[in-house]
Order: structure tokens, then C-alpha cells, then sequence
């Protein structure tokens, strides 16, 4: 560029140079440090990405609790702690979830038909109000499910009067923060005369279908999709897994069976939003349950569709040895976590 401009071009343009340094020499001002202004930068898009913590459960991580239930008769008294724990759902994510006893879904409660359950709640959580919402009974909402301030505790009597698979959760407002967030799980309530098949059932297991969003984000609950849909177990009988609603739970830990075994689950999908299409590979369902209650008997299922809140009873048979995965047969919903296995030996 420059041999082309000739001499007198060259010699102008060294003029004005020197004219402009000795103007910004007279209006120097600081140099700004680019690398701060880049570290600020970094650091700030880490904090969008990080999850927004309630002040006052930074810090908190509560240690899970033991369900606390015992019988007199036919009285059921269950205490139950509202708390936050963090829970590693994925990989390096942990979530720092609303639980019920430190888990998500909650602890399996079971009880009989006819039963009266004395229920307190401890509101282990510094902050924010929780109650409980049992599907499983009648009772006047804004009294039976009443919100137990931070720091207290409360107690509420009903009956179990109908059979079936129920979920619970949180019934405090916003209802979706709370269930979202991790405060879920299922209640059973065994039918008085059993079911038809109850002879003829070798192995059963509680299976529960949960969905994660962006932490405490209530635009993304209502409006968003799930991040995680995820398939969990509780133990019904002891050494059975008991897992939390973590993606891959049911592929570490699976159950197990013997071949011609007629297998139970207890299914739930607790939601919050989405729909489950429940169904086993290379099986299909001898007698469903649905609901879990024994009058909603149907036969010969392929796939078992579960509303949010839904549940069932299903029974198969598994005729040769093998991994029998499960899953909802929304496969967008495997791809983010909605699968477990069965496996199944001589």
C-alpha cells in the first residue's frame, strides 16, 4: 500500500499521525483491563447459569429422614418431615430439592383400607410454608391440608377409605413450585379382600415417574419442558433398591426375577405435567389395576396410560431369561432418563 502511495502521500500521513498521538496524549484516559472485564464477564454468565437458592436455603442441606409410621388397630400414625436436601439427579447436577424426609419422590406410605391415618408434618424448612395432600382420602382441603409454617409442625386426621395407588405432594400455593421442586410420592392402600391375582404374584416393586425443570423456576414449570423424566423405585419389602428420581436409577440399580415369574409394579406417575404411556418390553400386561383399585380390572395391555397423579397395578409374566427394560413409551422422555430394567434369570 504504502509504494503506491509515493513520497508526498507518505510524508502527509506521517504529519497526521504525529498530530493525533500529541491530541490523545492531551485526552489520555485510564486503560481499562480487559482480562477483568473478561473474568467479570465469565463469571457473570456462570451465575445465570447457576440456579437461583432462596436466601434462606443457601447453605441448607438437611440429612434424609427415616419414615416415622406405627399401628394400633386400625389407627395409622405417620410423622413426616418437610425438609431441603440436595440430590445429585444427574451427573454433576445436584438439585437442592424440596423433599418430603429428604427424598425425592418422598417415602412409600402404605396402609390398609379403612384405616385412620394421624398424620404430622414437620416443617423442617427455614422459609417457606408446606403441607400435605394425601389423594388418598376425603377430607376438607383447606383443613386437612392446611400449610404448616417454617419451624412448626402440625397434625391431621382422615380416613383411607377407598383401595388403590395414590400419589401425595405439597398442596401449598404456587402447588407447581412445590411438586416440581420434589415434594411427591406414593401411598398405597391395600385393598381389604386383596386382589384376584394375589395368589399367583411372585415378585413386586413400586415404580415412580417424575420430572425435573430449571430449579425453582416457575416460567419454566409452566411454560417449559422437562430438562429430566425419570423412572424410581421404593423398597416395598427389605434389601429391595429404594432410589430417588435420578436419571439412570433403575438401569444402576435394577430389579430382579426368575423366569415364569409373574411380576407386580405399583405404578405412579406423580407429574407434575406431563402424561405417562407405562410400558415393559417384550411383554405385555396379563391384568391391570387401574388406579390400584380392584373394580378397575382390565386384561391383555400393551401399554398403560397415566395421567399426571395416575396410577395403576400391573402384572406380567416374564417367559425367558434377559433384560426386560421399562419404560414410558414417550421416547423423548427415554432419551432424557424415562427408563429401568427388569433382569430376569433361570
Amino acid at each position: 500500500m504504502f509504494k503506491r502511495m509515493g513520497i508526498h502521500t507518505a510524508i502527509g500521513l506521517s504529519a497526521l499521525v504525529l498530530l493525533l498521538s500529541a491530541c490523545s496524549e492531551e485526552n489520555v484516559e485510564p486503560q481499562t483491563d480487559v482480562s477483568s472485564d473478561l473474568d467479570s464477564t465469565v463469571q457473570q454468565a456462570s451465575a445465570e447459569k447457576s440456579p437461583e437458592v432462596i436466601e434462606a436455603h443457601h447453605g441448607v442441606n438437611q440429612n434424609p429422614t427415616p419414615l416415622d409410621i406405627e399401628r394400633e388397630g386400625s389407627d395409622v400414625y405417620i410423622n413426616m418431615t418437610a425438609q431441603i436436601t440436595d440430590i445429585e439427579i444427574d451427573d454433576d447436577y445436584n438439585y437442592k430439592a424440596w423433599t418430603f424426609n429428604g427424598e425425592a419422590p418422598g417415602p412409600l406410605v402404605v396402609v390398609n383400607e379403612g384405616d385412620t391415618i394421624h398424620f404430622t408434618l414437620e416443617n423442617m424448612d427455614p422459609s417457606i410454608p408446606h403441607s400435605m395432600d394425601f389423594h388418598a382420602v376425603h377430607t376438607a382441603p383447606d383443613k386437612g391440608f392446611a400449610d404448616v409454617a417454617p419451624n412448626d409442625e402440625g397434625t391431621f386426621v382422615y380416613q383411607a377409605s377407598s383401595p388403590g395407588v395414590f400419589m401425595y405432594h405439597c398442596g401449598t400455593d404456587p402447588v407447581l413450585s412445590h411438586i416440581a421442586n420434589g415434594m411427591h410420592g406414593v401411598i398405597i392402600v391395600q385393598p381389604d379382600d386383596g386382589y384376584p391375582t394375589d395368589g399367583e404374584v411372585d415378585k413386586e416393586y413400586v415404580i415412580i415417574q417424575n420430572e425435573w425443570y430449571k430449579y425453582n423456576d416457575l416460567e419454566n414449570m409452566t411454560n417449559g419442558e422437562p430438562s429430566q423424566v425419570v423412572l424410581s423405585t421404593k423398597a416395598l419389602h427389605d434389601e429391595q433398591p429404594n432410589t430417588n428420581g435420578t436419571v439412570g436409577a433403575l438401569l444402576d440399580e435394577p430389579l430382579e426375577a426368575k423366569v415364569g415369574d409373574k411380576v407386580r409394579f405399583y405404578i405412579n406417575n406423580v407429574g407434575p405435567n406431563e402424561v405417562s404411556s407405562f410400558h415393559v418390553i417384550g411383554t405385555m400386561f396379563d391384568d391391570v389395576y387401574i388406579d390400584g383399585n380392584p373394580a378397575n380390572h382390565q386384561e391383555g395391555m400393551q401399554t398403560v396410560g397415566l395421567p399426571a397423579s395416575g396410577g395403576a397395578v400391573v402384572e406380567f409374566t416374564v417367559k425367558e431369561p434377559g433384560t426386560y427394560k421399562f419404560v414410558t413409551h414417550q421416547f423423548n422422555h427415554v432419551q432424557k432418563g424415562g427408563v429401568g430394567k427388569l433382569i430376569v434369570t433361570e
